[in-house]
């Protein structure tokens, strides 16, 4: 095969079919330069050794930036409905499971705010990395405020004077019920 391919345009039915054909003779596809035709065969069709600048990537990094960095803000508030689910199902019954899940609740939070420094250094190549920040730190307390919410309506809070002084009386309860039936 000592000729090049050549592009020859059929025409089929009105319309204009593009083939390439390898075996026949004839003029040769160029524009590649000073190759010859054994070294156009090698190289496939519109193939070309310049580079092509592309200026768009530079302005598409800097949104993937931005949209990163609000991701990382805003994962503390995308928790807090899931939050409020394992709340209603733990209910407020005092065993094992529930506290363990407001445990975990409370320690996500307390875990991110003390690693608020290092997220800072994720955003600071954002340029609304205060208001991210702001909103990283809001997420993450308002996820605290829920675990001490939880505890404190599973009456795991001190809230009364009896829970720490052992010589005043606990409040006496108004009403007791049980089955459903006011007693």
């Amino acid at each position: 095969m000592a000729s090049a391919p050549n592009l020859v345009a059929n025409r089929k039915s009105g319309r204009f079919k593009w083939a390439i054909e390898f075996g026949s003779g004839g003029s040769s596809f160029r524009g590649r330069g000073d190759r010859s035709t054994t070294q156009d065969s090698m190289y496939p069709v519109g193939y070309s050794d310049k580079q092509v600048p592309d200026t768009s990537v530079q302005e598409s990094d800097h949104i993937l930036v931005e949209k990163r960095c609000w991701d990382i803000a805003l994962g503390p508030l995308k928790q807090i409905p899931m939050n409020l689910f394992i709340m209603y199902m733990a209910g407020n019954t005092i065993s094992i499971f529930p506290i363990m899940m407001v445990c975990m609740m409370a320690w996500r939070p307390i875990q991110a705010l003390l690693a608020t420094p290092a997220t800072f250094k994720l955003l600071e190549s954002s340029g609304q990395r205060f208001l991210q920040g702001l909103v990283y730190l809001i997420g993450n307390l308002l996820g605290l405020a829920l675990a001490v919410y939880k505890c404190q309506s599973m009456g795991l809070l001190p809230t009364h004077a009896s829970d720490w002084l052992a010589f005043i009386e606990p409040p006496e309860r108004m009403e007791f019920t049980g089955g459903g039936l006011v007693l």
